[in-house]
């Protein structure tokens, strides 16, 4: 199995819908890719007694928590000195980040609230942050990033060649118009047979008005997905139906 994932999303703005999140996606994407398999996902708020005891629980189901949100320089940013509660150990400058935000925003920018962003826990690894310097950083199995989709990114991009994996995940799809209570008996029987994949149902419509349906296989063991994949064909065609490869146009 591959090792596993959550995200916390931190932050009282996408709770209260003022803020939509946009690094689920790039987040899973990438995980995917890399073999690693995002199997939670939690949004909770800038609360200090949230984050903490959620970044203890996490931690110890999933081989990896990443967090994003909360590393700022304004007050509400208190991921980082939740986290080094979260996992034991004090908060303290980091010399080098110092130095490099120093160096970027010059000595009269350099204020104290913006020397927050510095602080982290004893024994971080930055994670390099090319868009605004701030760094994020790595301690145990806990990877805190920041909030901004372009700097999560960069952030993102750089941690995750550093990540040991597995093989990434494949998929299989095909789709029909056809109903999914059409298929749902057949499709349930290869669930059974292949009980590591996930199987799914998605439902479209077309521009004329069409209606139908996408099956889709996924899992890390590429040799079964395939196999899955073929039964997935051969059930659209028990049906009656020319099944067509690949996800629907949209």
């Amino acid at each position: 199995m591959p090792p596993t994932a959550c995200l916390l999303i931190i932050g009282n703005e996408i709770l209260s819908g003022r803020t939509q999140d946009a690094n689920i996606r790039f987040i899973a994407n990438g995980l995917a890719r890399s073999g690693i398999a995002l199997e939670e996902v939690r949004v909770i708020p800038d609360k200090a007694r949230r984050i903490v005891d959620t970044v203890a629980t996490c931690r110890a189901m999933f081989d990896h928590v990443f967090t994003t949100g909360g590393i700022g320089p304004t007050h509400d940013d208190i991921t980082a000195a939740c986290v080094a509660e979260a996992v034991g150990v004090p908060l303290k400058i980091h010399e080098e980040s110092y130095r490099k935000l120093e160096s970027y925003l010059g000595k009269e920018k350099f204020n104290k609230a913006r020397q927050r962003m510095a602080w982290l826990p004893r024994g971080a690894v930055p994670i390099e942050n090319t868009v605004s310097i701030a760094p994020g950083f790595s301690i145990a199995n806990v990877h805190v990033m920041a909030g901004v989709p372009s700097i999560m990114q960069s952030m993102f991009n750089a941690l995750l060649p550093t990540l040991e994996g597995g093989a990434p995940l494949s998929s299989v799809a095909w789709h029909a118009d056809l109903r999914e209570g059409t298929l749902a008996e057949g499709l349930e029987a290869i669930q059974n047979d292949f009980p590591t994949l996930d199987l799914g149902s998605y439902p479209f419509e077309r521009a004329d008005g069409r209606k139908g349906v996408s099956l889709v296989a996924k899992g890390y063991d590429s040799d079964q997905v395939a196999q899955a994949g073929e039964r997935i064909r051969q059930l659209i065609e028990s049906l009656g139906v020319t099944p067509i490869e690949g996800e629907p146009a949209p």
